[in-house]
């Protein structure tokens, strides 16, 4: 992956500590859409499990990856589409 994914998954891992974090870069698939570069790194989708997310709804936690994510989305990324779980919740 590429510079932009590299900083995203080192400040979740810095921030969440998650027991699992996949992350893809689905910039191809938005070509020709709003918020779309020719280099990619626009597009996320993150799946993030985390004991950290413990107590909290839906909407916290992803306010919470928001949150972490501040400058990166409000620079290149254009989207971020999350699935947020702690460990007993994950299924995958």
């Amino acid at each position: 992956m590429g510079e932009i994914a590299d900083r995203i998954r080192r400040k979740l891992t810095e921030s969440l500590a998650p027991t699992r974090l996949d992350l893809q870069d689905e910039s191809a698939r938005h070509a020709g859409h709003a918020g779309a570069h020719p280099g990619g790194e626009t597009h996320f989708r993150a799946e993030i499990v985390a004991a950290a997310f413990a107590g909290e709804s839906r909407v916290t936690r992803q306010r919470r990856v928001y949150a972490i994510l501040a400058d990166e989305l409000r620079g290149q990324v254009h989207a971020l589409s999350l699935t947020t779980l702690t460990p007993d919740e994950d299924r995958g």
